[in-house]
């Protein structure tokens, strides 16, 4: 019990952090899950362009797309910000925008899908989707 108690309070003191450095313009990069997807998506995409990275630990590509979208979002230096969410971890959410391989990636503006692509691509194809989409 005590436990549990520990991991809610840790996860709530995180999401917390991250929603500060949010809205003091800090992080480029923040973790979604079902109950935090509205307004870190949605709504922040209403904001600035958000890249939602859908990736499971056990995937090879995802791990090797994961942290070039992670030094992108540093590079653009605030032009988007990158959410991932862990297919395993939300299989409502992936069902819900019909993932069906991984990595999944789609960019939303304005609180909706403006573009995506699915499978690990090399830097110069992932900036140049970026740029289309950011530009």
């Amino acid at each position: 019990m005590d436990e549990e108690l520990d991991r809610i309070r840790r996860e709530k003191m995180k999401g917390m952090l991250e929603k500060t450095e949010m809205e003091r313009g800090m992080s480029s990069k923040i973790e979604v899950d079902g109950s935090n997807f509205q307004e870190r998506v949605i709504e922040r995409s209403k904001k600035v362009p958000v890249v939602l990275d859908f990736w499971a630990a056990w995937c090879a590509p995802c791990l090797m797309l994961g942290p070039l979208l992670e030094e992108l979002a540093d590079k653009y230096d605030g032009k988007f910000v990158l959410a991932k969410v862990d297919v395993n971890e939300n299989q409502q959410l992936a069902q819900q925008y019909g993932i069906r391989a991984i990595p999944a990636v789609k960019m939303f503006k304005g609180g909706r899908v403006v573009d995506e692509f699915v499978g690990a691509m090399p830097e110069p194809l992932v900036r140049k989707w970026l740029d289309k989409n950011l530009g």
